[in-house]
């Protein structure tokens, strides 16, 4: 290989491999707001519903049910869209167990999973439901065995 063709030959390989390191920039990457995945949950309500009929052995006699509407959080390392959910299930078919609260996180605008929050925890880092702003739930009240 000569001189010039050696340049050329050099030349495009460093091209090729300018243009390949900027298909891959980490700053032009998608985030998770621009990819879907953080979708507003206009069905949120729905989906907790459906989500705590399957998560209580008895869904059954729920009181004090409240509800805070979705808010973008940081949840298990991710940002996602979270709504919390407070209740007083039944632990048996006279007593209930005492307040219970879960944040339920959403993915694609859709119920994903529940965390449980631990009781007496103010340190907001570690609860994701303090200072959520509830208001009541009589859906959750009336779920069907």
């Amino acid at each position: 290989m000569n001189g010039n063709a050696a340049r050329r030959a050099s030349l495009i390989f460093g091209v090729a491999l300018w243009l390949g390191g900027c298909s891959h920039n980490p700053l032009t990457a998608s985030s998770d707001e621009d990819s879907g995945v953080n979708v507003n949950p206009a069905n949120y309500k729905a989906d907790i519903l459906a989500a705590v009929h399957v998560y209580l052995n008895d869904p059954t006699g729920i009181r004090d049910a409240a509800v805070s509407p979705p808010v973008l959080k940081q949840a298990g390392g991710e940002t996602r869209y979270v709504a919390c959910v407070r209740f007083n299930p039944k632990k048996n078919n006279t007593d209930y167990a005492g307040v219970r609260e879960l944040a339920a996180v959403f993915l694609v605008g859709r119920f994903d999973h529940f965390m449980e929050m631990p009781k007496n925890q103010t340190d907001s880092s570690k609860n994701l439901c303090a200072g959520a702003a509830y208001t009541p739930f009589p859906e959750l009240q009336t779920l069907p065995p």
